[in-house]
């Protein structure tokens, strides 16, 4: 081949691997602000929220949460666009048939439990629901939501290192 046709060749591998770079940077961003936040809203929001006078603790609650959900939105939305197009550039779809990848499955399941809740549930069911139970006791609603998100955090934290050490070559399943 003529030494200007590897040189295009060459050119066109590294595109396509500064493709799957940015894709992977933007991947980790989006995950960082996503669930950063998530461990935000569990270990420092909830617990100052739950020492507040009960009739302020709920409303304070929903009023800083409702900025992070914004943020959420678009960083759910991110991390699912990213990782689609990782597995699709990559070709991974045969990881979803292999148990030992088990990650790949959290991942996704993960995304949809969280978009379904921030953009089904949490604006035309939970809010409603909150506010109700808000309203009867709130310490036992601020209780349940703080219960959601530590489940929600530690399957989320069992997720990201399962990722991370099964991306590094660290397979817990054979």
């Amino acid at each position: 081949m003529h030494r200007s046709g590897r040189g295009r060749l060459a050119q066109g591998a590294l595109k396509a691997v500064e493709a799957w770079a940015v894709a992977r940077a933007l991947h980790v961003l989006a995950i960082v602000f996503w669930i950063g936040g998530v461990a935000m809203v569990t270990t420092v929001l909830l617990p100052a929220v739950r020492a507040l006078p009960r009739e302020e603790a709920v409303a304070t609650f929903e009023r800083l949460e409702h900025r992070f959900a914004a943020q959420a939105r678009w960083t759910t939305l991110l991390a699912g666009a990213s990782g689609f197009y990782l597995v699709y550039a990559m070709d991974l779809w045969w990881r979803f048939a292999e148990l030992r990848y088990w990650w790949m499955h959290a991942m996704v399941l993960l995304w949809l439990v969280f978009t379904l809740m921030l953009f089904v549930l949490e604006p035309f069911v939970l809010h409603r629901v909150r506010a109700r139970g808000a309203r009867r006791d709130p310490g036992a609603a601020l209780r349940r939501a703080a219960w959601l998100h530590v489940v929600l955090l530690a399957l989320s934290a069992a997720t990201i290192a399962g990722a991370v050490a099964g991306s590094h070559g660290v397979l817990l399943l054979p």
